[in-house]
Order: C-alpha cells, then structure tokens, then sequence
C-alpha cells in the first residue's frame, strides 16, 4: 500500500500522502508500480491560475517565473496559496512492472490526478508559454503511482481540447449521478449551476439536462449570459453576483420558480458558500466544484440558515467520469464549440 499510494516520494513531512506533502521527490527513476510521463503540457486549474495572474496583476513572465519556483521548490506544482494544481498530458516513457495502470510505453494520456499529489520536473523553464492562460506547453517528467488515475488520450479530439474536458470530467459525472438520484414521481429536478458559462460549469448544466432536469445557469455578466444563452445549454440563465447570497438565491428562484433541487458551484472566487445554500430547497444537494470554496463557511452557513441540505465536495473522481465527460461534449456541440473558444482565446 505504501508503495502504491506514493509515500515512498514524500520528502516531508514524513507521514502524509503525496497530496499534503510540502515537498515531493521527483527524481526520474521509478518503482515496481509507478509510471514515467515525459511531460507535454501543464493545465493549471481555473482558481490556481487566476490567483497567480491577479497576485502579479497579469504580468505572464512573473506568472511563469512563480510556477517554475513552487515545482522547483515543492518537487510537484501545488499552489500553496489556493492549495490546488491542475493536471497534465504527456507520453508514457516507462511503465514498472508491477504497475496496475492501463497504459504502455509511448501512449499519449492524461493524468487525472491533481499535480497537486503529481511529482514534476520542468527542464525547458517554461520557454514556451507566456504566462497568460491555463494551459501550458511544458518540457520535463512526472510520476504516477499505482493508486492514480490516467486516461489514453482519444484520436478523435484535439490534445488541448481532450485536456481541458479531462481537467473537470468529475463535474458532469457527479452532477449526473446526484439528480438521477433524485428521479421518480412527483415535480421534476431543477438545477442551478454558479458560472455555467465556464469549463466546469457547462458540461455540469448539460450533464443536468441530459438527466431529465430544468436547468439554470447563474453567470457574472451580461456578456457571459449571451454566451451561455447562445449556446442554448441551459433552459434559463440569469446574471448575479455568485458572491451575494440574496441575489444568487433571487435570480434562481425567478427562474426555476423556487429553489433549486441540486445546486452546483462552479465559480473559481472564494465567497460563493452562502448563496448557493440559500438556492437549494430544502432535502436538496449543493455539489461543491470549486477549490476557491471554504468548506467551514459552507458548513457554518448551512447551520446558521437551518438548511436542511446536503453538501458534498465534488472530489473530481467518479468511476467512469472520463468517459462521461467526453461523452457529453461529443453529444453536444455547442459545449465543444465553447471549450474550443476558450482554448483559443488562451
């Protein structure tokens, strides 16, 4: 079990998971289970990423220089700020022998681990991004370990596009899985997605829909709006601040006509806690997406409010949920065509 949980690569302190180490050992060789990933690029999640660009007013060098020193220094990219990484793609160079991963030497794949708990080694500095989006062409090697999770990149979607559907292929699996829970007689699931108009967020509205669900898709501006609008992804969208509770709660309950049965938080700001709980009907489920999300302010504010619902952190693994994921964009090209356009405006 040591083994295959990675605690052989944790440097300190001694004890912990490879997750909540500060520092990881990345050398190059590996165990009897562990697998060799010659990096191609880097996808810094979404809350990581924008307190990086905010923190050095979006200046790409320094942003770039500041993601060099925490691999250097952590041995894995885990920002010590927001506590989350992203994930990466590359090409299997070395598979050990008593790995039980389904990959083979020279497979294109994608972890579906955080780089959080992924040792990296970056050898080319980063020469070729410059600092200003998510995804990141990279040089180096990583390290999986036989409790990881990795997918074989599939032939007919672009690398980038695979990547940024694998970086939040928990979303949809789970939000499927939470309103088909629901299913059965009586009035139908509704579901209230904060930023539907992101990555996350419409593949989680369109999961919804796909189930059976009315939908609404809570965005932050009038442009977001047209955008999701647009797209026709949701049945209503509706512009609020997702950090103000009572408007959160008023633009949904306009929209579904009451509160929401499962309510999924997908907004990469902290602040976002009280207004999903105040959106959710009671006996409901609010899913958490965000790694911006206080989960002491979830669960004090829920207290305070006397909300009787559930709330779960969406953990970003649910067998299959990679599969489902690509499912759902090769089902629904208005999602594809928003992935597209945000990889090409990074």
């Amino acid at each position: 079990m040591a083994f295959a949980v990675g605690l052989s690569r944790v440097v300190e302190p001694a004890g912990v998971l490879p997750q909540a180490a500060w520092k990881l050992d990345a050398r190059p060789e590996i165990g009897a289970d562990e697998v060799r990933i010659r990096v191609e690029r880097l996808n810094l999640d979404a809350a990581s990423f924008r307190q990086l660009s905010a923190k050095h007013g979006g200046d790409g060098a320094a942003v770039r220089a500041e993601v060099l020193g925490i691999v250097a220094s952590r041995g894995k990219m885990h920002n010590p700020v927001t506590g989350s990484g992203g994930m990466l793609i590359g090409v299997v160079d070395e598979v050990g022998p008593e790995s039980p991963l389904p990959v083979k030497a020279g497979d294109r794949v994608a972890t579906l681990v955080s780089l959080t708990l992924t040792p990296l080694v970056i050898t080319d500095g980063l020469a070729g991004w410059d600092g200003l989006g998510e995804q990141v062409p990279a040089s180096g090697h990583a390290i999986l370990f036989g409790r990881s999770v990795v997918a074989v990149l599939p032939e007919d979607l672009a690398p980038e596009l695979a990547l940024a559907v694998f970086d939040v292929c928990g979303a949809p699996a789970l939000t499927d899985r939470v309103v088909r829970g629901y299913a059965g007689p009586g009035a139908p699931v509704s579901v209230a997605v904060l930023g539907g108009a992101g990555k996350s967020g419409s593949l989680a509205l369109t999961a919804a829909r796909l189930a059976g669900a009315r939908t609404v898709g809570v965005v932050v501006s009038d442009a977001e709006r047209e955008s999701l609008s647009g797209a026709g992804l949701a049945d209503h969208v509706a512009v609020a601040d997702a950090r103000d509770p009572v408007a959160v709660s008023a633009a949904v309950v306009a929209a579904l006509g009451g509160p929401a049965t499962v309510t999924v938080v997908c907004v990469d700001v902290p602040g976002c806690e009280h207004g999903a709980i105040l959106s959710t009907a009671a006996g409901g489920t609010v899913i958490f997406f965000s790694m911006a999300t206080s989960f002491p302010a979830a669960a004090l504010g829920a207290e305070g409010l006397a909300a009787d619902v559930t709330m779960l952190v969406g953990n970003g693994y649910v067998p299959g949920h990679a599969e489902f994921a690509l499912d759902v964009v090769r089902r629904t090209p208005a999602v594809r065509a928003l992935f597209e356009a945000r990889i090409s405006a990074h």
